[in-house]
């Protein structure tokens, strides 16, 4: 008798693609000529001077510098690291103290009275929020977990909660009117006035996010109606599954309300902070450590409980935030291996025969492909703005468009490629395979390039600016 043998399909981990984009970049640095730009610094900020590519001495390295990417990686972003294990330890105290399972209860019993699908679209327009004007990314790690925990007691499954929380989150960055992570650096590179341009971004931030509502909507309805439409089915979400019909009927304590509403100050002083005091990574650690620690005493908990569950929580969120330094990795082999600015001029040079309609397209194409190598947009803002903008002056589009350009095509891929280290993070948490999350995203990512396209022909024909 014959017996069939079941093929297992191989699951490559975010890990295990990250290395393998490591070793694919390692050997794109022996390959590729070394260069580099000339760069100056204005008002403390290092600028490429445009036209100043020159050829330099090979650099080859060494295999081990294969390996060495990885801690070198996770050394540079280390103060990213730290915060999301600060805030997920924090998360953690305030889980044990039943604070959040209170709210979340709370929350449900809301969505018999007022619907599920207004809870979901507040969760989105929240999300939105914090991508859209705070350019917040990792900092939203610990809230996946109860979002999802959420959603399926609503009826709906993990892809639903990651749509409608990092996705959305991802998405709004893309078009942020005030993000200084790109527009602020951007902005500052091109002489222009800081924030400049906020109305039409604010615009097209309010466009993506009804497009996205009304697909996350449309989704959610389906798989709450029939689970077999679901993307995930057939993998295990019973970690994220909570009980909550015991704390249904539970009112919260005073003590419980009390914490949340210090938590509460300490995210809006994070966002104050963040948007305008000059706060730093570690400034957030610092603030969400507090914000653990406070809980904890408020809620009755002894030090021995709150160091207990601070550590758990921070355990949790170590597997995430490896994930993003791991993916930092990527940019220290190109940086070492002298390939990032010969990539850059490459690039950049066919550009320059393009006109004024069909250049800020054709920028947002390179960028998303840039974006493979280089995910982080404030390196990317440094290196090609200086290259950017003379091309815009040169083709006769503003700057304000160009930057725009740059935006997009940096903002909107970080939600596809898979050397995205806040995409594979985000993945990793709600164990969402790499081809289920393409199968959901792709025909969104098409609607809103296509948006993003015209948005940019807008812009060139009433000449955003100010200039």
């Amino acid at each position: 008798m014959n017996k069939l043998r079941e093929k297992k399909k191989i699951k490559f981990d975010a890990f295990v693609i990250i290395f393998l984009v490591v070793v694919f970049c390692y050997f794109l640095t022996l390959i590729i000529p070394s260069g580099e730009f000339s760069r100056e610094e204005i008002n403390g900020v290092v600028t490429v001077i445009p036209n100043s590519f020159h050829s330099t001495p090979k650099v080859y390295l060494k295999p081990q510098a294969i390996f060495q990417a990885i801690p070198e990686g996770l050394t540079a972003s280390a103060s990213m690291m730290f915060v999301v294990m600060m805030v997920a330890g924090c998360i953690e105290i305030y889980k044990r103290s039943d604070a959040i399972n209170k709210l979340v209860s709370a929350l449900l019993s809301k969505a018999d009275k007022f619907g599920s699908e207004k809870i979901l679209s507040l969760i989105m327009i929240m999300f939105g929020c914090l991508g859209g004007f705070l350019g917040w990314n990792e900092q939203i790690v610990p809230f996946i977990p109860i979002i999802i925990s959420l959603c399926l007691a609503m009826g709906y499954d993990v892809m639903t909660a990651i749509a409608a929380s990092a996705m959305v989150d991802m998405i709004s960055f893309s078009v942020s009117p005030s993000s200084v992570y790109t527009v602020g650096i951007s902005h500052e590179v091109a002489q222009l006035p800081m924030f400049s341009g906020f109305s039409f971004r604010l615009i097209l931030l309010i466009i993506f996010n009804i497009i996205m509502q009304i697909y996350v909507l449309r989704y959610a309805r389906k798989v709450k109606k029939d689970k077999s439409y679901s993307i995930m089915q057939g993998i295990d979400d019973a970690q994220f599954r909570i009980d909550f019909s015991e704390t249904l009927n539970e009112k919260m304590t005073g003590r419980q309300k009390l914490s949340l509403l210090v938590f509460l100050a300490t995210f809006v002083a994070a966002i104050i902070g963040v948007s305008s005091k000059g706060w730093t990574m570690n400034d957030l650690g610092a603030a969400f450590f507090f914000a653990g620690v406070m809980g904890g005493i408020i809620n009755g908990m002894n030090i021995n409980e709150v160091i207990d569950g601070f550590i758990s929580g921070a355990k949790d969120g170590l597997g995430p935030a490896l994930v993003i330094g791991l993916a930092r990795g990527i940019q220290w082999v190109l940086t070492t291996g002298a390939v990032i600015d010969p990539i850059i001029n490459a690039v950049s040079k066919p550009l320059r025969a393009l006109g004024p309609i069909s250049t800020p397209i054709a920028v947002t194409f390179v960028i998303a492909l840039f974006n493979g190598l280089i995910t982080s947009g404030s390196a990317k803002a440094t290196a090609l703005m200086p290259i950017l903008i003379p091309l815009a002056d040169l083709v006769g589009m503003t700057r304000q468009t160009m930057i725009l350009a740059f935006q997009i095509g940096d903002g909107l891929t970080n939600s596809l490629w898979f050397t995205s280290g806040t995409l594979l993070m985000f993945l990793t948490i709600a164990k969402i395979p790499l081809n289920r999350w393409y199968k959901f995203i792709w025909k969104l990512m098409l609607i809103l390039f296509v948006v993003s396209f015209i948005a940019l022909i807008v812009a060139v024909k009433i000449n955003y600016g100010p200039f």
